[in-house]
């Protein structure tokens, strides 16, 4: 499966700019493991406040690098 179609099957339906709570239903997995990635810095991200907010292209970029 190509990054398009990843893209088009399972983020289309989510915000240029994601929650946690969006991240960690894209993906999967639980927010405790979102937060782990955001803190580890391997998942590009803003912090806004004390709010993490995750650019959909920095998550494209996360799945790119750590997918092989």
């Amino acid at each position: 499966m190509s990054f398009g179609d990843v893209y088009k099957s399972v983020l289309k339906e989510y915000p240029d700019v994601m929650s946690v709570e969006e991240v960690s239903k894209a993906l999967g997995v639980s927010d405790k493991t979102v937060y782990r990635l955001l803190r580890e810095n391997k998942i590009e991200h803003i912090l806004m406040g004390r709010k993490y907010r995750i650019p959909k292209a920095h998550l494209l970029s996360y799945l790119r690098l750590y997918s092989n």
